[in-house]
């Protein structure tokens, strides 16, 4: 049986024997790459500089809850708006892989520009099992290239340090609520952010339309859950589909965007079953996203598909 105290005081340990001088961390917000802040954190100390950047495809307020979260954590930080150039490197690719790898590549390059004024060698990942799993590589096969390990460049030019490389979400979780940190419980978001959740083009303009139907996903089922209405899925989100539908704009025919929910059930990730809404729920959810994006969505539908045979993300 897995035992986060023990893992916390061996890998402290790992990592001041591997870490000489200082790190820099990629620093996202999520569970895994808090876990890594603190542990490298209770290692070095000021040595560490935790890097976020925001790449546009955030979340609504997420870059602003981010640097609040930085604060509370104590760590040196450095907060990096590269949004427009991942727009203009993103806004004519459709492929997921290729999606994917461009998002990592753009990451690397803002650390070692980060790592090259800062004179440091390190850097640090929150990369768990199933990103590497997934990722592919020797006799397994790539299910979708997670871009911290599938989009990394071949001239890295800093020396990987990946604390958490063997353990899984749930792992993860249980470490983080020994380390009491405030996110132990919160949803899993992808690294490459909304880029994978915009189906084609990720242009800003789509980006915003399902930034503000993923606001509105997760603030009706957080609501749901505090009434008791539901159990709180393991991840919840919109995606935008690359499909316009007929629909009825006052007494107008017109064309709109397809919104899909999704939220599912899971423990580790590498399986899921997805999450029983209230139709009560899922009414709610749609009127109020056709209602503030009705200029432009005219359509949601619910995704009731398990891993396998579907993933999480639908990129």
């Amino acid at each position: 049986m897995f035992n986060a105290e023990k893992f916390i005081t061996q890998a402290v340990e790992q990592l001041k024997e591997q870490i000489q001088g200082k790190a820099i961390i990629a620093f996202s917000g999520g569970i895994d790459s808090a876990v890594a802040a603190v542990l490298v954190q209770k290692a070095i100390g000021e040595k560490l500089i935790a890097v976020h950047v925001d790449t546009g495809y955030m979340r609504k307020n997420e870059s602003l809850s981010v640097k609040e979260f930085m604060d509370s954590l104590g760590l040196n930080y450095r907060f990096i708006d590269a949004s427009e150039q991942y727009y203009a490197a993103l806004s004519e690719v459709e492929d997921p892989e290729q999606k994917r790898k461009i998002i990592g590549e753009k990451f690397i390059r803002v650390f070692e520009q980060v790592a090259r004024e800062e004179n440091v060698d390190f850097l640090v990942q929150g990369t768990i099992a199933p990103d590497w799993i997934e990722s592919g590589g020797e006799l397994r096969d790539v299910i979708k290239s997670h871009h911290n390990v599938g989009g990394l460049p071949k001239d890295l030019k800093l020396t990987l340090v990946e604390p958490l490389r063997d353990l899984y979400k749930d792992e993860v979780r249980k470490i983080a609520r020994v380390l009491k940190l405030s996110i132990s419980e919160r949803q899993p978001f992808p690294g490459p952010g909304l880029a994978i959740r915009v189906i084609g083009k990720a242009t800003a303009e789509r980006t915003e339309i399902v930034r503000e139907a993923c606001f509105i996903v997760e603030s009706e089922i957080e609501k749901a859950v505090e009434q008791g209405k539901m159990e709180l899925p393991w991840q919840y989100f919109a995606v935008l589909l690359p499909v316009s539908t007929v629909g009825v704009h006052g007494d107008c025919r017109a064309y709109g965007h397809t919104i899909a929910i999704r939220a599912v059930q899971s423990i580790d990730a590498m399986t899921c079953a997805y999450s029983h809404i209230p139709h009560e729920v899922l009414d709610k959810i749609s009127t109020k996203i056709t209602n503030a994006l009705g200029d432009k969505v005219n359509r949601i539908v619910y995704d009731v598909t398990n891993k396998p045979p579907g993933t999480v993300e639908w990129e």
